[in-house]
């Protein structure tokens, strides 16, 4: 009989330590088979969020490529319309400040390098907005463009009446210079009837006509005047007396002077005479019915007369008398003063 406490390996027992390591193997080819089938599903579901991850930077990237291109289309529009807007007026002052704040918000998110989704909705918000004012602006621009080259236009037309009315005002004013011209020499008077006598003054005051040079003291002229258009009020008549030597003779009671002529300049008078004329009169006519014939007066003559003393005894010789009035010589006479007699 064996009475030792060691176990004896049976077959049974063989068998069933054999099973109990089959199944120790098999649960761990089991947990293998599940956490590679755990790892690869895991791998493949972040492999699925890394796609999508990268469909979404990518969607991001893109539509802030398109905003991007989009702001500065929007750039390049107000870049266009720079010249134009500073001439506009003060109603598109506002609309340059909203258009220059949404400017810098929308630079702010494109330059972000991380900008979110709801950033980018916000600056596609923004692009949107400021291309719709440049729109308004663009139509305004037009308008006033348009405005423009109709004052343009109108402008170029003012500008070619006023040419012509200058041109008109030209020839009008010259047409009047030349009436005027013409009126002022065809208002010049007309001296007519011109008598020069030289008178001999006795001692008992009585004078005597004579044309001996040493008797003779004084000579008295007379002419008369007229002329039909010659406005009313007074003008100067010179007289100049010129010596048998062909020189001015100065008158001894009246000082002289100088005028201008027409033609020959300046000139030295011997007298200046005021004269005092009168135009036509008109003749008032009441018409009823009938057709009246209406008679005017014409301009009155005026006769004008003069003493003339020389500074110094008469000479022997023609002494001429000269008329001037207006710048004209209108009239001229000549008296000769003789040597005379033994006895004269």
């Amino acid at each position: 009989m064996n009475t030792s406490n060691t176990p004896v390996a049976t077959e049974e027992n063989v068998k069933g330590t054999k099973n109990n390591k089959n199944a120790i193997i098999a649960a761990l080819a089991v947990a293998l088979i599940a956490m590679a089938g755990y790892l690869f599903y895991d791998k493949s579901k972040s492999n699925t969020i890394i796609d999508q991850q990268d469909v979404k930077i990518s969607t991001i990237s893109t539509e802030k490529s398109e905003l991007q291109s989009s702001f500065d289309a929007s750039l390049a529009r107000l870049d266009s319309m720079e010249t134009v807007t500073n001439s506009l007026n003060e109603d598109l002052a506002g609309k340059n400040k909203e258009i220059a704040q949404a400017k810098v918000e929308i630079r702010n998110i494109l330059n972000k390098k991380n900008a979110t989704a709801s950033e980018l909705i916000k600056a596609k918000s923004l692009i949107a907005g400021l291309n719709s004012k440049i729109a308004g602006m663009e139509q305004e621009i037009a308008k006033l463009k348009d405005e423009n080259r109709v004052l343009g236009e109108e402008k170029n037309v003012l500008l070619a009446d006023k040419a012509q009315l200058n041109q008109e005002l030209t020839s009008t004013k010259e047409v009047k210079d030349q009436l005027e011209k013409k009126v002022d020499i065809a208002s010049t008077l007309n001296a007519s009837n011109i008598n020069i006598t030289s008178v001999d003054v006795r001692k008992n005051g009585k004078e005597k006509s004579s044309t001996t040079a040493k008797r003779v003291d004084k000579f008295i002229v007379s002419f008369d005047v007229a002329n039909r258009i010659i406005q009313s009020g007074n003008t100067d008549v010179y007289v100049i007396v010129i010596g048998p030597d062909g020189k001015p003779v100065s008158s001894g009671s009246q000082a002289s002077g100088s005028f201008t002529t027409r033609e020959d300049g300046n000139k030295i008078y011997t007298a200046k005479l005021p004269v005092s004329l009168e135009t036509a009169k008109t003749k008032n006519v009441k018409i009823y019915t009938a057709k009246l014939p209406v008679s005017l007066e014409t301009a009155k003559t005026k006769n004008v007369s003069f003493s003339f003393v020389p500074g110094e005894n008469f000479k022997i010789g023609d002494y001429k008398i000269q008329i001037f009035q207006n710048g004209f010589l209108i009239g001229q006479g000549t008296r000769t003063l003789k040597k005379g007699g033994l006895f004269s």
